[in-house]
């Protein structure tokens, strides 16, 4: 796909169909997350795969999904939940900002392989990192990336700067994401 076709394409898909994803497929996510930039290179990023049903099923419980449009982009658990997770984890003791931004980094590399896969992925930090690390027998985790193939079809609108950015499920039960236009987030000097 052409990058900026990927770039406006690409949403945070939150429901998702009952599907295995490949192995292989997977590996490609945690590659492209691998190869993102970092700060002073020093890769101190890890990550743990999630696919077995169970397991997922078990992390799933510890996230939160969509506080705007809660329950209905809320996955179900068997009936629209991820085929996988990717747990970002750090070889660091502390989370700093640069961490944060280098995971940050590698989540976006994993959302775009994801879309130009067919594939739906789901940025989360509003979860339960304590059970989450005990569940796995893990240490530190930045970040998750819920994985699969979509059961929705999300989409932007442009909208202006004055304009509500809270995103919403439109009559069509479209989740509806607003994106301040271009103009108004862009000076000229």
């Amino acid at each position: 796909m052409e990058y900026a076709a990927l770039l406006k394409q690409r949403r945070t898909v939150r429901l998702f169909r009952q599907e295995a994803v490949a192995d292989e497929t997977l590996a490609a996510l945690v590659d492209a997350a691998r190869v993102a930039s970092c700060a002073s290179n020093k890769q101190r990023l890890r990550y743990i795969v999630v696919r077995t049903p169970e397991l997922v099923l078990e992390v799933l419980k510890h996230t939160r999904w969509a506080g705007l449009v809660q329950p209905r982009r809320t996955p179900q658990p068997g009936v629209t939940s991820p085929a996988a997770f990717i747990v970002i984890t750090t070889t660091e003791s502390e989370l700093s900002e640069l961490l944060c931004a280098d995971a940050g980094a590698a989540v976006q590399s994993m959302e775009f392989a994801a879309c130009d896969a067919g594939l739906g992925c789901c940025w989360l930090g509003a979860i339960d990192r304590e059970a989450i690390e005990a569940l796995l027998g893990c240490e530190k985790i930045v970040y998750l990336a819920a994985v699969g193939y979509p059961a929705e079809t999300p989409c932007s609108v442009d909208v202006a700067a004055s304009d509500s950015v809270a995103y919403y499920i439109d009559e069509n039960d479209t989740l509806t994401v607003p994106k301040i236009r271009l103009e108004d987030v862009m000076k000229w000097r």
